[in-house]
């Protein structure tokens, strides 16, 4: 079920970049529609939480669900909803995968925590990844507004490192609170505040939905994206630990690059994928420390353990029937 759990959270969430993208050139409004969806997802969550009694409606009367909203929801998807009118899904997924390393940056700068030479070497790695990407296309005809969607995800990113920081904070405030509870409070409120940022630049309508590919975009953003990938996120935690489920950045950009190019029609260059192989090794670079632990972990596991010493019982008694069967 981990497994299981584990391919569809990564299957979802590098769907998910192609499917705003297919939304926004549907003439989806990027602000209010992403509102729309965060607010729906978050609400169906909560009132499922209250319903089975893991949680209660005061949960939206603290502060810590509102700025965590404003950090991990709004900040980081309203710029990735206004990026990808002008980015392609696959670049905007691309430099998604950055954002552990504004972690570790804020980390290191803010809080005065001290980073390792392997982290900050992969920030280093990361940052040519990311000039690999923008740099080829300096020589192109390309508008300004694409170098701007490239810096909106960049800063989205920032937001959602600050979140995520200040999440390890609200989840230890908080240790009897279920984490799906706190991911629809959050979500509600970063939806809100798209919203109400809608009401001020665009022409918010429910008309796009009128559109079979916004609505399908929508749709699926809202169940699949929101609900179900989510969900599933905050359940592997659960079972497992934190760095485990975190690992989706590192599969979840060549998924969304592919799907991408097959079903979109997007191109992308020898450099664009040279850029995301650089990306992602930084990115595992500056989360070395916490990926050997998990594998240590994991081969530590009694289940792991177990599963090691029935593959030897299984391969014992096979190379003995075959050892039988050449004798006879």
């Amino acid at each position: 079920m981990i497994i299981l759990a584990y391919s569809l959270v990564c299957l979802i969430f590098g769907t998910t970049f192609l499917a705003i993208k297919i939304g926004v050139d549907a003439g989806s409004p990027p602000f209010f529609s992403a509102g729309l969806r965060f607010f729906a997802a978050g609400t169906a969550l909560l009132l499922w939480m209250c319903w089975k009694r893991k949680a209660s409606f005061s949960l939206l009367l603290r502060k810590e669900t509102a700025l965590t909203g404003l950090g991990l929801t709004f900040g980081t998807f309203a710029a990735l909803y206004w990026a990808e009118q002008y980015v392609s899904s696959g670049l905007a997924a691309v430099l998604s995968a950055t954002g552990p390393m504004m972690i570790l940056l804020l980390q290191t700068f803010l809080l005065r925590q001290k980073a390792s030479s392997l982290s900050l070497a992969g920030c280093l790695v990361g940052f040519t990844g990311v000039l690999l990407l923008v740099l080829p296309s300096l020589s192109l005809d390309v508008s300004p507004l694409w170098f701007a969607g490239c810096a909106v995800v960049l800063i989205g990113e920032c937001a959602y490192a600050s979140g995520t920081l200040y999440t390890r904070t609200v989840t230890a405030r908080l240790p009897d609170v279920h984490p799906i509870a706190l991911n629809a409070a959050q979500m509600i409120y970063g939806g809100a505040a798209m919203l109400l940022l809608s009401l001020f630049t665009e022409r918010p309508s429910a008309g796009f939905l009128l559109s079979w590919p916004a609505a399908g975009s929508f749709l699926y953003l809202t169940v699949v994206g929101s609900m179900v990938g989510h969900s599933l996120y905050y359940w592997l935690i659960a079972k497992t630990d934190p760095v485990f489920p975190s690992t989706w950045l590192y599969v979840s950009p060549p998924i969304a690059v592919g799907v991408g190019i097959l079903f979109y029609g997007e191109t992308v260059s020898w450099i664009t994928l040279a850029g995301v192989i650089t990306i992602i090794g930084g990115t595992m670079l500056v989360n070395a420390g916490a990926l050997k632990q998990l594998l240590a972990k994991l081969i530590a596991s009694p289940s792991i353990k177990r599963r090691f010493a029935r593959s030897a019982v299984i391969g014992q008694g096979f190379r003995m029937h075959q050892k039988v069967n050449n004798e006879d």
